[in-house]
């Protein structure tokens, strides 16, 4: 059984996002503080980190950044805060995914369902015979999921890894934001077009020379992203 954990220092909102997590067989347990949160996730008994931005003392923000740190699990981050702005810093700091209050309580559990689905999908390359894909200077490898740049191994996230392999799999296919979304984060009705720019972002970033230019990661204007061999 999947183990979540709830960082929320609403106790009702809490209450309701534990109820139908249970109804819908899963373990959780709640933090109301950034401080408990923190130490409880770093216990490593979650499969998934449900986390609110807005908490007494230390901020979402900062609960990310120091549990990314430690942890390779999704950290789906829920708000009321809408602007664009605290969405791609939010991304910025490690999380996977991002809710914005009011949501439907089947929705979030949809969203957790497909992150977990997701994750297990990508842990679960490394039962298969390695598998190499090497595309100018970047290797990677699917069973290990390491890559690789000019032979210098890049440290990717979950979803960061996932997005690569998909576009290199896919190599000089557009992709709109919105398949990609489906594609990488299993969910495709309420899709958030910061969510995958800011990944593509995150990922130049550590593969491109330039990646205010990149070489690799293209944008087509207008339609997507694609990546160029």
């Amino acid at each position: 059984m999947k183990r979540i954990l709830i960082i929320e220092d609403d106790e009702t909102i809490a209450a309701i996002e534990r109820d139908y997590l249970v109804l819908s067989e899963f373990e959780v347990d709640i933090a109301v503080t950034g401080n408990d949160g923190i130490a409880l996730g770093r216990s490593g008994k979650y499969d998934l980190i449900l986390l609110d931005l807005m908490l007494p003392g230390i901020d979402g923000f900062t609960v990310c950044r120091t549990l990314r740190e430690s942890l390779d699990i999704p950290i789906l981050m829920v708000t009321a805060r809408q602007e664009d702005i605290d969405k791609i810093k939010g991304l910025g700091m490690g999380a996977d995914d991002y809710i914005t209050k009011p949501f439907s309580p089947n929705v979030l559990v949809a969203r957790i369902k497909a992150n977990l689905a997701q994750y297990d999908r990508l842990k679960n390359t490394g039962n298969t015979n390695r598998t190499l894909i090497q595309m100018g200077n970047i290797l990677l490898q699917t069973d290990t999921r390491r890559v690789f740049v000019d032979g210098t191994e890049v440290d990717l996230k979950n979803k960061e890894y996932e997005l690569l392999l998909f576009l290199m799999s896919n190599a000089d296919i557009v992709f709109s934001k919105e398949t990609l979304y489906e594609r990488i984060w299993g969910y495709d009705a309420i899709g958030d077009n910061a969510t995958v720019a800011v990944h593509i972002n995150r990922l130049r970033e550590k593969i491109e020379k330039d990646p205010s230019n990149p070489r690799y990661i293209q944008t087509v204007w207008g339609a997507g992203y694609r990546f160029k061999p």
